[in-house]
């Protein structure tokens, strides 16, 4: 019998956890943790102990996959059920990786509900589930934001060069960030009649590494950065500049990464307050802050809120007429969608939710929440294109354009 199922990164972050009794406290993914992490060698015993409580867990795509039991359940029994869930789960998903599972929550918990009923499992077979599973698998977005196939055949002579981001967030239930990654691209795309050469002026303050920081300014860092192979970088090193002749088309002239840090507050920071009121309904009560320059704004924003299995209706109170929420059976969670949020505004949410034998077990349910946006005309990293140059200089009507956006990949905020 399975009291709990949970899914931990390697940092030991909780992707997934799941209580199907009751009998054990969320700490035991802590207690579980800091037991794995504390052995020495390579290879943990797949069980360990803490008093009463028993961990059976595997290691696959560079996660802990773990049960605990406080019954007299077979620990083989337990590896491989662990073993065909990862299986299943490859199966929907594509693959086994932090970013899939992250990508995929609402799908994997979907799952869960119908593998294992009141911690008996019930199958892992995926012929037989897919008649239940309506959640559809998120794949890896292409990492592109514009589409750019109809300009630029008006005749006119035009170079779009875009510096588009993507980040990944975990946000932990004190407001600590906990983990993060950037990747950039910066993405010319040239329609000129003939083959020029282009300078990219970036930051003079841009810097690959700790070890090249230059000691003045306000540095822009990145851990990691690729280039083109017909970037000519022989300007590079002294002056932050990109030399490259660009064909008719689009092309990835760079590419960088950012880990573990940034250089100002994550974009959105979450307030929640989660109780049940004296009717026995579950109350969400969310402020939800964006931590952007007062000039900016989020667009296209979306806060998922996985809630109890069981759910049946949803009201709402919203700050602003411009914004919508609503609850949607298929991915057991609720929607609430932000058209346009200003920097340095707060937003609010009260929700209130009809959850038949709504239990303290349940309410453990709500949560972790997923943000979905675009941060137009900002960077998170903060590089900025200082200039565009072309040579030799163009007679006649010609345009260059710079844009910058951010995307969200994965912004996760525990609660």
């Amino acid at each position: 019998m399975i009291s709990q199922i949970f899914i931990l990164s390697s940092k030991g972050d909780h992707l997934i956890y799941k209580d199907f009794r009751g009998e054990v406290g969320k700490d035991a993914v802590t207690v579980f943790y800091e037991k794995v992490t504390a052995l020495t060698g390579d290879q943990p015993p797949v069980v360990m102990s803490h008093k009463e409580l028993h961990f059976v867990h595997i290691r696959q795509g560079g996660l802990y996959w773990v049960v605990t039991t406080t019954a007299d359940s077979s620990p083989f029994t337990l590896v491989e059920f662990l073993n065909r869930l990862t299986t299943l789960i490859k199966d929907y998903c594509g693959s086994l990786s932090e970013k899939s599972v992250r990508m995929n929550f609402a799908l994997i918990y979907e799952l869960l509900d119908e593998v294992v009923d009141n911690g008996y499992i019930q199958t892992t077979s995926t012929d037989i589930l897919k008649n239940f599973i309506q959640t559809e698998a998120v794949t890896s977005k292409p990492f592109s934001l514009f589409d750019l196939s109809n300009v630029g055949l008006g005749g006119k002579s035009e170079i779009f060069v875009d510096v588009v981001e993507r980040m990944s967030v975990v946000i932990g239930s004190n407001g600590v960030l906990m983990k993060v990654d950037v990747e950039g691209q910066i993405r010319v795309k040239c329609y000129m009649p003939s083959c020029l050469e282009m300078r990219i002026g970036l930051n003079e303050e841009f810097s690959i590494g700790k070890s090249q920081l230059r000691g003045y300014g306000a540095a822009v860092r990145v851990d990691e950065c690729s280039f083109h192979q017909a970037v000519k970088l022989d300007e590079f090193d002294q002056h932050r500049i990109l030399k490259v002749c660009p064909s008719q088309g689009e092309h990835v002239v760079m590419q960088y990464l950012l880990s573990d840090e940034l250089p100002s507050a994550p974009p959105f920071r979450l307030f929640p307050t989660i109780e049940r009121d004296n009717g026995g309904r579950l109350l969400m009560y969310l402020k939800l802050r964006c931590d952007l320059p007062p000039k900016s704004s989020a667009i296209n924003v979306s806060v998922t809120v996985p809630v109890p299995k069981g759910s049946l209706s949803l009201s709402q109170e919203l700050s602003s007429p411009d914004q919508k929420a609503e609850l949607r059976a298929e991915t057991r969670a609720v929607h609430w969608d932000i058209p346009r949020f200003p920097g340095g505004a707060q937003l609010s949410a009260l929700f209130k939710l009809e959850v038949p034998g709504l239990s303290s077990a349940s309410m453990m349910e709500v949560g972790p929440v997923g943000l979905s946006f675009e941060l137009p005309k900002y960077t998170c990293t903060g590089l900025q294109i200082r200039f565009l140059r072309l040579t030799p200089v163009q007679a006649g009507s010609s345009q260059r354009w710079v844009r910058y956006v951010t995307h969200s990949d994965s912004y996760t905020i525990r609660i």
